[in-house]
């Protein structure tokens, strides 16, 4: 048995206490099989059909048993969300979760025709700390794929869960998982000519949800620094626009400049020690990093033109914004110094909100054509433009970490009276299947995906 230990930061100052570092991890051995062809899902195809999967409640006496049963279920619907599982339904599993800490009876589960299958258990140790340990087997071949153990404190058990399914989607797919990560956006709320907008944050399927601020700014364009503990956002308190660093975990909040003039869409860079950002000065708009150690500022870009929405890619070694430059609202991308600059869209309509993918294949853009909008995605050099999805108003695509989910808000339009043109977030495969709603208490707008927790 190998141990590594892992240490998790807390997330928040309300998280504080539910949170503990991850002591250890440990590979639970299996039993030896000879080679066989193994089970995975080819999600480059795009749609497939969804893997069943047999997930029982993790076995627990006691307290643990409910917290097994909750285990399982986060697990299922991380999984579920993801388009890429079938979770089955767990009346019709034929063995009890406390016969399967051994070696399962696969015959059980190859009859409800499930090709994979996740066991587990969890265990109150003597220190009060939770052992959470999991096993993935292929039905089918009749062997584990993996297992791991994990120790933590009994309030972080959901944590766990999102973890174990990151681990199962990795196993199965071949890519990274995505399902223990946050989600920054602008709650909105009351009547359009008097909105509150707030930040808010949760985890990526909607539980934990806080609020960051309390309304008496309107705020916009937040987006999580590489360590995901911190947030670059603007603020129009005091009828000045602001950019501003919260850090999550103390709540305090510092202000990175006071711009003379309007200042948008700040973006941390990739090492996390700049923010890019767009100022507008004397009518023209140009792009600018702001060094956060020495408040030194240098500008990016040049011209005449309004250039704004900067991204850097996952390198930071490039640049990709949008400009009207060229006569239309385009996308650029040129070197982190701001030289080299070229076109890269020269499709009909215009792009905007432009976002590098952390994998660096791809960018992702919101397109404005005939009175619609659309999310698209396409290389850095501006080949292989698709269109994912499109509505009266889709805008401000964010990259899940792995690079293969993006989430983005939706608008529905008002009627005569004014009623309706609530905004609601929603996550969508790259390949422009699964969209699914992402769950908040209130109107939503502007998302940002954080990297996988440390």
């Amino acid at each position: 048995m190998t141990h590594a230990a892992i240490a998790v930061r807390p997330l928040s100052s309300l998280l504080r206490a539910f949170c503990l570092a991850l002591l250890a991890v440990a590979m639970l051995a299996g039993p030896a099989r000879e080679a066989s062809a193994e089970l995975r899902i080819d999600i480059t195809r795009g749609r497939v059909q969804p893997l069943p999967i047999a997930i029982p409640r993790f076995a627990g006496t006691g307290p643990e048993a409910a917290t097994g049963g909750e285990i399982a279920r986060v697990i299922a619907a991380d999984l579920e969300r993801s388009g890429f599982f079938k979770p089955l339904d767990q009346r019709a599993f034929l063995q009890d979760p406390q016969a399967l800490r051994g070696t399962p009876r696969f015959q059980d589960w190859r009859v409800i025709s499930a090709q994979a299958l996740v066991t587990g258990a969890v265990e109150r140790l003597g220190d009060g700390r939770l052992k959470v340990e999991f096993r993935l087997w292929d039905v089918f071949a009749e062997q584990q794929m993996t297992g791991l153990a994990y120790f933590t404190q009994p309030a972080n058990w959901r944590r766990i869960a999102h973890i174990v399914a990151d681990a199962i989607y990795k196993r199965i797919t071949g890519e990274e998982g995505y399902f223990d990560t946050r989600i920054v956006y602008v709650a909105e709320s009351g009547p359009a000519n008097q909105r509150m907008k707030r930040l808010a944050i949760m985890d990526q399927d909607g539980f934990n949800h806080r609020f960051l601020t309390d309304g008496s700014s309107l705020v916009m364009t937040p987006r999580f620094s590489p360590t995901a503990q911190e947030i670059t956002y603007m603020t129009f308190g005091e009828r000045r626009p602001k950019v501003y660093v919260l850090n999550i975990d103390t709540g305090r909040r510092e202000a990175i400049g006071d711009f003379p003039g309007m200042t948008f869409a700040p973006r941390f860079s990739p090492d996390g020690n700049k923010v890019i950002m767009s100022m507008s000065s004397d009518g023209n708009t140009e792009i600018y990093t702001m060094d956060l150690r020495s408040r030194a500022i240098q500008r990016l870009t040049n011209n005449p033109a309004i250039d704004t929405s900067p991204s850097y890619s996952p390198t930071g070694r490039e640049i990709v914004f949008n400009s009207d430059r060229g006569g239309a609202q385009q996308l650029y991308v040129m070197g982190a110094d701001g030289s080299g600059v070229r076109r890269i869209s020269f499709g009909s309509g215009r792009y905007a909100t432009p976002a590098w993918s952390p994998r660096g294949d791809l960018i992702a853009f919101t397109k404005m054509e005939g009175g619609k909008f659309s999310i698209g995605v396409m290389r850095p050099d501006g080949s292989g433009e698709r269109i994912i999805t499109d509505g009266f108003l889709v805008e401000s695509p964010t990259w899940a970490p792995n690079g293969r989910v993006l989430m983005f808000f939706r608008q529905q339009s008002t009627d005569r009276g004014g009623r309706g043109g609530g905004s609601r977030l929603f996550s969508i495969d790259i390949s422009g299947f699964n969209e699914r709603e992402v769950l908040t208490p209130q109107d939503a707008s502007d998302p940002a995906w954080s990297p996988l927790i440390p």
